[in-house]
């Protein structure tokens, strides 16, 4: 019996189309001027951000509000080794602060992931709060002063920084998701968690270890931006509307998908700095945020993506993860 072919035609295009976007992201410094490469830069780490969340919100079906406690830990954790008393370089803080981030992952999630609806989402919520308060009363964190860390004034190695980032992110979500057993039992808790424990799958474990997933990927952007903007203070890292923004995207671009996140993400922020730079520091922001999401879950419920790949179940997953609330 012959077996299928492993390159098909739609595989072909799908590599050619990702190809293109590598090669086009990697030449783009070279023709922008620096203040685009900054939004360029932010946009890559938008984009990680919301497919860190993703992992937990869209493949898990959890609701996560803790996740700005996360990206807090990881600027931290580089900030305060990066300081003249300790001397570390940059790229030797990635590893402690993404292993830290997985211990408190760990620690939280084991707990907080039996919890089932809406109380698994107030949980996280007043986990990234009480993360705030102490960052504020804390003599290592700076308290409300915030902590500086050392300039390097180089826009293209943080470009580029954030580019590995975000595809080393992407691809391993693709690999461990959609492409291992893993993925599987992910997905299969989020549709049916009862019956996926009927079926032998360890359930919180699987749980926890996406939990931990998740919270390693934004760690370690929170140490790459706590490098890139030189400050830090307790509420530029660990705000509320970090995490509100990685939601945000997730819904916007597609819920469940692997490259929907960096759609939602990519265009989310580019829509947020021409409002900046047009308007001016306003609200108007909110209410026309407001208007985009309304749209799309209501016209779009599979998300901006299935504009280019196309989704059956968009909306059958919104109303079973938001249902859990």
């Amino acid at each position: 019996m012959a077996s299928k072919p492993v390159l098909t035609p739609k595989l072909i295009v799908r590599a050619l189309l990702i190809g293109a976007v590598v090669i086009a992201l990697t030449v783009l410094p070279a023709f922008i001027d620096s203040y685009t490469l900054r939004i360029a830069t932010g946009a890559l780490m938008w984009a990680g951000l919301a497919c860190a969340w993703n992992i937990v919100g869209g493949y898990a079906g959890y609701i996560s509000f803790g996740h700005s406690a996360f990206f807090g830990i990881g600027a931290y954790t580089t900030a305060i080794l990066m300081q003249s008393n300790i001397g570390a370089s940059f790229f030797v803080t990635l590893l402690p602060a993404i292993i830290l981030s997985i211990a408190v992952a760990v620690a939280i999630g084991g707990p907080t992931m039996r919890l089932r609806g809406a109380y698994f989402a107030i949980a996280t919520w007043a986990f990234a709060e009480m993360l705030l308060q102490l960052a504020t009363v804390l003599d290592f964190t700076g308290g409300t002063a915030g902590l500086s860390l050392p300039a390097y004034l180089n826009e293209f190695f943080f470009y580029y920084t954030m580019l590995i980032a975000s595809a080393a992110s992407f691809i391993g979500v693709w690999l461990l998701i959609e492409r291992s057993r893993f993925g599987f039992r992910i997905k299969a808790l989020r549709d049916d968690e009862p019956a996926a424990e009927s079926l032998g799958i360890r359930t919180n474990l699987v749980k926890v270890q996406s939990f931990a997933l998740s919270a390693a990927i934004t760690a370690l952007f929170g140490s790459i931006y706590a490098y890139w903007t030189t400050y830090i203070d307790p509420y530029s890292v660990m705000g509320p509307e970090i995490t509100d923004q990685m939601v945000v995207m997730v819904l916007l671009g597609g819920l469940g998908t692997v490259w929907g996140p960096a759609l939602g993400g990519v265009l989310l922020w580019i829509t947020n700095r021409y409002i900046w730079s047009t308007f001016g520091d306003t609200v108007i922001y909110l209410p026309i945020l407001g208007v985009i999401i309304a749209l799309v879950v209501l016209f779009l419920p599979n998300g901006l993506i299935s504009l280019i790949v196309g989704r059956q179940r968009g909306k059958e997953l919104i109303s079973r993860i938001l249902g859990k609330l």
